[in-house]
């Protein structure tokens, strides 16, 4: 399915009814990383997965994608559905969509479930980090897309999940160059949430894999209690839909007190 947001498709699915969850993705990522999810989770509730702006068979709306611009996306798929209220769960960047659609939205949030996530903005590395990459996207989306994706995992896990991640990475090659680009600036100036996150009077998740190479464990696990959020360990690294599957299953079954 798809809707406009200023005049750009924004693609989605929509399964089962009752009491929406948001599944949002990652960078480099796209709806299709819930769909083994998707089949077991909406057999109780309706679950909404959305393509990100320039990611996924979504478009590409402006030159930066900030977050605030990814969360108006997101609302106008929820008009579309006529939800006025929903719970999200967003992996890594899908997280800091998720926190800023608490920001702009904030009557329309129930819980909310961080996955391979942080509410902290990019410190001036990061920001420093983010700028090398938009370069080399530039210069060569392919090599770009393959190593950062590859750098996600543990070094076993990428063999072991050797056939997912190069459909993860093959999926990645067909975004636009330009859809790449305008996400990486837009992670690079995102607000800082952490007292947002921490006044949010909802459920609230922190979902952190002790292996992660982009996000630090101990860190993570120091802010989720900074801020009075419920925190689940995972074995793997960052990305937990694929390495630790059924161990993220069991977390975002119970979003809501299921």
């Amino acid at each position: 399915m798809k809707t406009t947001y200023k005049n750009t498709p924004i693609s989605f699915t929509s399964q089962g009814t009752g009491n929406p969850l948001v599944l949002l993705h990652g960078f480099l990522e796209s709806k299709e990383i819930w769909q083994d999810f998707v089949v077991e989770l909406s057999a109780k509730r309706k679950v909404i997965c959305i393509d990100l702006p320039g990611h996924g068979e979504s478009g590409n709306i402006v030159e930066v994608h900030t977050m605030a611009e990814m969360a108006k996306a997101v609302k106008a798929v929820l008009d579309e559905l006529d939800i006025q209220q929903a719970s999200f769960a967003g992996h890594s960047m899908g997280g800091y969509v998720s926190l800023e659609f608490q920001n702009i939205f904030p009557t329309m949030c129930n819980s909310l479930v961080l996955v391979n996530s942080t509410p902290q903005a990019d410190s001036e590395e990061r920001k420093a980090n983010r700028d090398r990459a938009a370069a080399l996207v530039l210069k060569n989306k392919s090599a770009f897309v393959s190593m950062a994706i590859s750098n996600l995992l543990m070094p076993a896990n990428n063999k072991l999940f050797k056939p997912q991640i190069e459909e993860l990475k093959n999926r990645a090659l067909k975004f636009s160059t330009e859809g790449i680009y305008a996400a990486i600036k837009g992670m690079k100036i995102r607000t800082d949430h952490t007292g947002l996150f921490a006044n949010f009077k909802g459920q609230k998740i922190v979902i952190a894999g002790k292996n992660d190479p982009v996000m630090d464990f101990n860190t993570i696990k120091v802010i989720a209690k900074r801020c009075g959020s419920e925190f689940e360990s995972l074995p793997g690294g960052h990305l937990a839909f694929l390495e630790d599957k059924n161990e993220l299953f069991k977390v975002l079954q119970f979003v809501d007190k299921f």
